[in-house]
Formats: structure tokens, sequence, C-alpha cells
């Protein structure tokens, strides 16, 4: 029998249930239950019985106090997706895969931010403070001035945090935290979402800035409970492919910048290195371009970011044809085959289609439906495209290319890394003709029929 005040929560969602069942109703995983006993509510380290009741106070949205200055850590790529720096007195959620490099990425912003005068303080729930000092030595960064610390308990963080002042702190992870306030143990819905209280409160306090690592799920989700991310001002994504060095960091939410920044990493010996040209970093610049690859120019935020995308079309050996795709959405994938087929009479309904996007970067603008179609028609006819040329445009299920933003931004940038034409949509061309001459089409067959036929010489 289940003790008095038992509940079961979720460990995928954080949903609460009266009785033991083997699937959660809320989010239909199974065996994710896990029985808690109920006691104090989050935040019952700090909280204190009010003497009296007082009325709520209400103010206007005028403020004579000027915001404080951000946080610059001086890794650049990392202030660019906090949006300029880490705001004081918020509460940053990183979350990545295992081993993908968060707590290198993270000592070297506490290492960076010291070197510019902050005080910073790095606490691990899952690392020895040796270990923790190998790693910097490795990295050469043993002699920043980053206090370190190897604690799990709530408590105990929550006395040092608030004894000594920091500007900046690290908690490596939030899964490892324990709060003595709940029976549940370590990395549990309600221990998670206890500690995640706790630690924001003190930011907001204290003035703080905290950075929690979030272990994540098979899926790639930040496990724990959604209030988590509730509970913070920004959420971060740090991304990686094996086998390839590169790392995205990526903003999902983000109270004090935009939500589509990135950042560029390359994983080495010594640690991350920032990327500050990541488009020369995902093209291919040996030899010409073979058939069934096309150049993207995509938008990551603030930045232009050129990829190549890559296409085989081939015959089906079973009666099945398959669909890869990897770096896209296979749904899009889907629609731009069916658009090809109806709109441009390519047959794709014998052959397997593969598409990959270079380097290990996801794409998800629309922008990026005619630079795949380029590729993909490329393949079937076995033509290649110009080794100058790249490609952009949204593509309707009529067949009509749309335009995209930021069009002149994106020839720019193609333009400084040597390329010399453009294909895409005929409206919203850049008045005076832009940085690079395009090639402007209206509906999708114009396009495939540039391909097919090999009319560029005009744009040369």
């Amino acid at each position: 029998m289940a003790r008095d005040g038992a509940v079961y929560a979720c460990q995928s969602c954080g949903a609460v249930q009266t009785k033991w069942s083997g699937q959660c109703s809320a989010c239909q995983s199974w065996n994710t239950l896990v029985e808690e006993v109920s006691a104090k509510p989050p935040g019952a380290l700090s909280a204190t019985k009010a003497t009296r009741v007082r009325g709520l106070q209400f103010t206007g949205l005028e403020s004579e106090t000027a915001p404080p200055p951000r946080i610059l850590t001086g890794v650049d790529e990392f202030d660019r997706v906090c949006g300029g720096g880490v705001v004081p007195g918020s509460a940053l959620l990183i979350g990545g895969d295992p081993g993908v490099g968060k707590s290198t990425l993270l000592l070297q912003v506490c290492a960076s931010a010291a070197a510019r005068g902050v005080s910073c303080a790095y606490i691990s729930g899952e690392e020895a403070v040796e270990q923790i000092r190998g790693r910097a030595d490795r990295m050469g960064l043993a002699k920043a001035n980053v206090s370190l610390a190897a604690e799990t308990a709530l408590r105990d963080i929550l006395d040092g945090l608030k004894r000594d002042n920091f500007d900046l702190v690290v908690i490596d992870s939030i899964q490892t935290m324990w709060s003595d306030a709940h029976e549940a143990g370590p990395g549990t819905v309600t221990q998670v979402r206890a500690c995640a209280t706790e630690l924001v409160r003190l930011a907001k306090k204290k003035g703080v800035a905290i950075l929690l690592v979030g272990h994540v799920t098979k899926d790639g989700q930040i496990a724990g409970p959604r209030v988590v991310e509730h509970l913070v001002d920004a959420v971060l994504s740090f991304e990686g492919e094996r086998g390839y060095p590169f790392r995205i960091l990526r903003g999902a939410k983000n109270r004090f910048g935009a939500t589509d920044e990135i950042g560029v990493f390359e994983m080495g010996d010594v640690g991350l290195r920032e990327v500050k040209n990541p488009s020369a970093l995902f093209l291919n610049e040996g030899g010409e371009r073979a058939a069934g690859a096309a150049v993207f120019a995509g938008i990551e935020g603030s930045r232009p970011v050129l990829v190549e995308f890559q296409a085989l079309v081939a015959p089906s050996a079973y009666g099945t044809p398959r669909r890869a795709v990897v770096g896209w959405d296979s749904g899009r994938l889907a629609m731009v085959l069916a658009v090809l087929e109806a709109r441009c009479g390519l047959g794709f309904g014998d052959k397997d289609v593969y598409l990959n996007v270079a380097g290990g970067l996801r794409i998800t603008e629309p922008a990026a439906d005619l630079a795949a179609a380029a590729a993909l028609a490329s393949s079937a006819l076995d033509v290649a495209l110009p080794q100058d040329c790249v490609v952009f445009g949204e593509l309707s299920l009529s067949g009509e290319v749309r335009p995209v933003s930021r069009m002149e931004t994106r020839l720019k940038e193609a333009a400084k890394l040597g390329f010399g034409r453009a294909l895409g949509p005929l409206a919203g061309l850049p008045e005076g003709g832009g940085a690079l001459p395009v090639a402007g089409v209206a509906r999708l067959t114009d396009a495939v029929r540039r391909i097919g036929d090999e009319i560029w010489t005009s744009l040369t």
C-alpha cells in the first residue's frame, strides 16, 4: 500500500497522480510513474511565515532605475546567443547530449569571464574538484581565478552563495542537486523542480547570474518537468553530431534576446574554439561541384550562413522507395518531392531519395526549399550546378517561388565568400541588383529548366 501523503509523479512530464499505473495519463509514457511523498511545497527552504497580511502594492511601467550592464564573458559566440551577454540576476538552462561538451563550454566561459574581472563559481555535482582541475589544466585554464566546489546538497550550496558574493555561478548539473525538504531522490521531478525554484529565487534576490546544466532525454529534450524551462530566463541547447567536431549553441528561449541565434564552436584537443565564419566551415572548397549539390544561403538569427545541400536520387532496389534525410525536416522533404513531381514532371515514385545537410548543421527555415529542390533536380537530371552559385527561396504547393527575408544580407555573405551568381525568387529582389547577379525565377519549373538546360552564361 502507498504511504500516507504519497503521490506518483511522472519522471517524463511531471504530472502527478494519486494512484500508480503503468502509463502516464498526461504524456502517455510507460513505466515513468515513481512514488514520491508530498512534503513542503517548492520554496520551503527560504519561506518564512508572514506575521501579518499586507495588501498587494502596484507600480507603473516607468522606471527611473537603469538596468545593470550585461556580463560579457569574453566568449563571443556564447554572448551572442545570450543576447549580448549574460544579464545579472538571470537564470539560464543549458542542455545537451552526454559528452557533447557542456561542462567544457561552461568552464571556458567561467575562465574567460574571470579574466575580465567577473567573480565566478563553478559547482559540480557530478565530478570531484580534482577532475575539474585536471580538465582546466589540459585546456590551459589552470591559472583562471574561478572558485570550485563539489556539492549536491542544496542547503549547503545556498548558504555558500549567500555568504560569498559571486557574479556568475555554474551548477553542473541540476539533476544531481538534492533538497532535504523533500524525501524524493536526486533527479526526480520533485527534487529538480524544488532545487530549480530555490536557485532561481536566489538569482533574482542576490542579482547573481546562474547557469544550470540540464540532462537530456533520448529524444533530445531537456529531462525533468517542463516547469523548469518556464522558471528560467533562457534555455540554450548545445548540439553536436557524432563524428563531427562542430558544436552548435542554439537559443530555444530567451527573455533578454532573440531565440533564433546560434553560436558555432569546434571541439579540439584543448577545448572548444570559436568559429567566427561558419559559412567557410560548412562548405566544401575542393574541386568542382558534383551533381546533386546546391549551396544554400541561409540566415541563423542575425548571422548569414552558407551550407551545402547534398542529394542523391537512385533507382530503388526494393518495392518501397526509401526516403532518408539528415539535417532537414522529413515532412518538408516529402512536400518538395510532391511539388517536383506534380509541377515539374520529375518522377521519384520508383527511386530512393537521400538528402543531407553537410557539416552536421540542422536547417529549419523555409527559405531552404528551393535549395533542396535544386539539389534533388540536379541529381535526378545528373547536371551539376555552377561552382559559384548559391540558391535560396521558399516554395508553395502550387510551385511558386516565394520571396524570403533579408535577401541582400544573404547575397553579401555569398559575395564575400567568392560566389558570383545566385538563383532565387523573382519577387523581392534588392533594388539595384544587389551584391550578386540573381537569376530570378517565379516558379519552380523555371528553376528546373535552368538547371536542365544549363542556361547560366548570361550571369557570368
